[in-house]
């Protein structure tokens, strides 16, 4: 039987305490390695995906080396948004394989990272962009000096709770979509989801018409 050694990062040091963010990471790699391969020790990254120092990895191909396995990761960009990290560790000569493009070969993960490397470049110049033209315009950037402390933590405490609940919402519907790719019903999506603890954008139970709701976003 195959032997799979998890690797799995998350951005923050409160992502990694909480499990947030590793939870779907973990429900990916089972179900990938359900019936086809037998599962290691598991290796937890806490790291931004810009940064390619990555200890836990370097151990995590240390063991797949070891013990003969193959690097397993619920997802592509949970490696790294840099193309040449990417390719370095394709190049290694360690195995590894994606949960979400199983069957990639070389070229594909190559394409694969390029795109992700360019997805950030470009989120982050959109970001400075529209800085600067805030700026041009005569804006004042920063925080307002009579806006109160306690508005400060509200918007804080309203930005935190959507970014949750988006970054939820795209895990489920990645999970959704490896699931689906598996030949599971909408019903088995919905109870494997609900048992996950995913809930909807409204905070109630997935059944089987929410979750084609939440396939066909991923679909557009």
């Amino acid at each position: 039987m195959k032997k799979y050694i998890p690797y799995y990062r998350v951005s923050t040091l409160k992502q990694g305490q909480s499990g947030l963010g590793l939870e779907a990471q973990r429900a990916a790699v089972h179900s990938f390695a359900v019936g086809g391969g037998q599962l290691g020790e598991e290796f937890v990254e806490v790291e931004s995906g810009k940064k390619n120092q990555r200890p836990q990895l370097a151990a995590a191909m240390a063991e797949a080396r070891r013990v003969g396995g193959t690097l397993l990761i619920a997802k592509l960009d949970r490696l790294s948004r840099n193309a040449g990290f990417i390719f370095a560790l394709r190049d290694s000569g360690v195995d590894f394989v994606c949960c979400d493009m199983p069957d990639a070969n070389t070229l594909t993960v190559g394409l694969f990272a390029v795109i992700a490397q360019h997805e950030r470049e470009t989120i982050s110049k959109r970001t400075k962009d529209a800085l600067a033209a805030k700026k041009a315009r005569g804006a004042k950037l920063g925080t307002p000096a009579n806006l109160t402390a306690e508005a400060v933590a509200r918007g804080k405490e309203v930005r935190q709770q959507n970014a949750r609940t988006h970054q939820a919402n795209r895990q489920a519907a990645r999970l959704a979509s490896l699931l689906q790719a598996q030949g599971h019903t909408l019903q088995q999506i919905a109870g494997e989801l609900n048992e996950s603890g995913y809930r909807t954008r409204r905070g109630k139970e997935f059944f089987s018409m929410s979750v084609q709701r939440l396939l066909k976003r991923v679909e557009a």
